[in-house]
This record gives structure tokens, sequence and C-alpha cells, in this order.
């Protein structure tokens, strides 16, 4: 339930805890608050919540940290760390460690603060939802000033000048990034619908769901909107109740339905989702507007990976190794604008091979496997999320994701009732395989 300035219980910003739970809790309301704009200040937050954690730090906390959760939430940037020896472009291995050093310090900080996380993980997701609502709201409006300064048709809101990058410009935010967080906002708040008893809530919360709807059918980000598609279509294993399956069901199939009919009738969204994917994916050109298709990319950096499959080429050699590959094969323009692979598996692979891709792989079969023994649909639909968007872009290279990645992660499996240990987890997928 929600309440502003009723008891502590109902209570999202107001919490009945000591005073360092408290400062811990609002160091982490503040960071889900800021995650949708300028990095700056998650960063300022998170060295704040670190210098925070460092001042209570005991004997106890500190043997806390060293568990198999931290190790495998941890893992990415210990690849990352391993791939720096042999690399050879330290200086860029040790920018991108810094990028990366969120993956490394949320494991830590929460595993040594002693704030609950399973009691205060429902206010935190709400929180990061109503910022996320509030802030695609903000982009309509700013959308529509837009439209009334230049006195423009109303139908100019779907036009190609207001749709993914461009409605997301406003908060200096790729349209990809923020669907991401727009699409787990809207499954919070589904979840919390179908949860919800007090009428005035269940409207809060279907507002909420309406605005995010619109918004990730604005920002158009096409590997978001799969994924969301197929997180909708695996929602209903997760629940056990029949009757709240049935009420998920007429909730979620018609807005997602008028959301695909209103893909299929504007022209700009249609274009987006259907002509832009299929070229995308066209190994050669097949027009002058893509000249240089992405999946052509993949190939070139297919190519490299199969020269080095064991240990790849280092952190910090990506871009460096591709940029050569770009200027040979005449990618003019991904060559100019130095682009990565944008993939993430084809980025693992390039820096450390196959052995940080199977590492890679391993952390998010253990986090959807955690999901499924927590009966936890919105943990699932965080690793589908990341699963989905890490083949079209580079999730663990830009500090948005970064921190979307390491937050989350670790908020949800420290908050997780049952944390079984790794071979207990596959012991029971393959107990259940066998029935």
């Amino acid at each position: 339930m929600i309440s502003f300035m009723g008891p502590h219980r109902n209570n999202i910003f107001l919490i009945n805890d000591s005073l360092e739970n408290k400062i811990s809790y609002y160091h982490l309301l503040l960071f889900v608050v800021m995650l949708p704009f300028d990095r700056f200040y998650s960063q300022i937050i998170l060295m704040s919540f670190a210098a925070h954690t460092i001042i209570h730090l005991n004997k106890r906390k500190i043997k806390s940290i060293f568990s198999l959760q931290t190790l495998i939430l941890t893992s990415a940037f210990l690849v990352s760390l391993t791939g720096v020896a042999y690399s050879p472009y330290k200086a860029q291995a040790f920018t991108d460690l810094e990028r990366q050093l969120a993956i490394f310090l949320f494991p830590i900080l929460i595993s040594a603060s002693s704030l609950n996380l399973a009691v205060y993980r429902n206010r935190l997701l709400k929180i990061f939802g109503f910022t996320c609502s509030i802030t695609v709201l903000y982009l309509f409006i700013h959308a529509f000033r837009v439209i009334l300064y230049n006195h423009s048709p109303l139908s100019y809101m779907v036009s190609t000048f207001l749709t993914n990058h461009n409605f997301s410009a406003p908060i200096q935010m790729h349209a990809t990034y923020l669907s991401m967080y727009v699409s787990l906002s809207l499954i919070i708040f589904i979840y919390f619908f179908l949860e919800e008893k007090i009428r005035i809530n269940k409207l809060l919360y279907a507002t909420c769901i309406l605005i995010l709807v619109a918004g990730l059918v604005q920002l158009a980000s096409r590997s978001v909107f799969i994924a969301t598609i197929f997180i909708i279509a695996l929602y209903p294993v997760f629940i056990q109740q029949r009757a709240i399956r049935m009420k998920f069901l007429m909730l979620a199939l018609p807005i997602m339905l008028a959301a695909l009919i209103s893909i299929y009738n504007i022209d700009a969204l249609k274009r987006r989702y259907t002509v832009e994917l299929r070229n995308d994916l066209t190994q050669a050109s097949i027009n002058n507007e893509i000249i240089e298709p992405r999946m052509a990319r993949w190939q070139i950096a297919w190519q490299l990976f199969r020269h080095s499959p064991l240990i790849g080429y280092g952190s910090g050699t990506e871009k460096r190794i591709l940029m050569e590959n770009y200027f040979d094969k005449r990618f003019y323009n991904s060559y100019l604008h130095k682009l990565n692979a944008h993939n993430q598996y084809l980025s693992i692979m390039l820096k450390t091979g196959i052995w940080g891709l199977l590492i890679f792989l391993f952390v998010l079969t253990y986090g959807y496997l955690l999901a499924w023994q927590n009966r936890d649909v919105l943990f699932a639909a965080f690793i589908t999320l990341i699963a989905f968007v890490s083949f079209s872009e580079n999730i663990l290279d830009v500090n948005k994701t970064i921190f979307f990645y390491s937050f989350f992660f670790s908020l949800f499996i420290y908050s997780s009732r049952y944390t079984p240990s790794v071979a207990a987890i596959f012991k029971v997928k393959k107990n259940r395989s066998l029935e």
C-alpha cells in the first residue's frame, strides 16, 4: 500500500528502523530516484553510500561480504580485471574497469549493510517505478510543448522527430537504456496492481501502467519491446493462483494488443519496429540509408573472436581492434563514430574469450533459476531484460546500464527469501527435468 504521510508500515518514504539503516535506505532511495538523470548524481550517491557503509563496518559485516552471492554478483567485474593482465591497451582497460566499478561495489556494500532489503525491496521498487512514470510524463509534456511552439499538428507526436532518441533527448539519455527502466517499472506496477486491495492505489498503479506503456511505444526500442512481450508471455508461469493469473491476462493482453495495433497503424513506429529491424539484421547493405547494418558489424566481431577464441584480446581492446577492421572493410561510418560491437555477448568474447562469456551466461542463468525458486517474477523480468538487450547493446560499458545491472541484481538477490547454493539450484532443475 502507498502512503506518503501515514504510518511507517505503509509509508514508502518514512521507515521505522535504526539511524544507520535509515541513512542506508535513503541512500538507496535517492539512487533509484536519480537513475534516469545525469550519472553525476548516481556517482555521488554511490560514493556517499560507500563512505557510510565503511564507517559502520565491523567484523561481522566484513565476514558477510565473503559469500557465494557476492562472488557471483562481482564476477563480471572480476572477469574484466583478469582481462587487464594480458591487454595490450592497459590505459583503456583501466578506464573501462573504473566505469564498471559499481558492479564490484554494490554487492559488497549491500552485503556489508545491516539494512534488511527483504523488508524494503517493494518500497524501493515502487519509488523507482514512480520516478520512471514521472520522467516519461515529463517527456510527453515536453514533446507537447514542442508541438505547440512549432504550431505542428498533434500527429507530429508520433513522427520520427519525437520518437526514440528524440523523445528521450531532454534528459540526455539513450532511448534503449531508458526503455529498460520503463519496462521494469511497467512490470513492477502490473505486479502491485494485481496484489493491491485498496481501490485508490489500484487506480494510481493503473495510471502509471498506461503512462509507461505509452512511453515504451514512444521510445521505440525494439530489443526492449520484444523483451517486454516475452516477459508478459512468461509472467503467468510464475503465478500459482489461477484467479490472479486470469486478472493478469485481462489486464496485460488488452494493453499490449493496443500497443501492437498502434505500432502497426502509425507509419513512423511501423517503420522503426519492422522495416528498420529487418534492415539492421541484414548482412549486406540493401539501400543507401542502411550503409552498415548491425549484422555486418557483428560478423566482423565474430571473425575477430575466431582468431582468439579462448582468452580474447584482453580488456580495453574491443574498440581498437574493431576500428582497424572497420577501416579495412570501409565501414567508415562505424569507424568515425568509434562504434563498439553493440552486442554484450560478442563484446565479452572479444575481450576475454569463451571463458568470460561462460561466466556471464552462468551469472544470468543463476539469477533466473533463483528467481524461479522464489517465484519472483520481477527478478525474472530484470534478468530477461538484461539477456535480451545484451544482444543489441554493450550494457556493461555504459554507466546507466552498469548502475541498472549492479543495483537491481544486488537488490533482487540479497532480498530473496531463499538463496540456495549453486549446486542446490542446478540439482533442483535437474530433478524437475526428470519428473
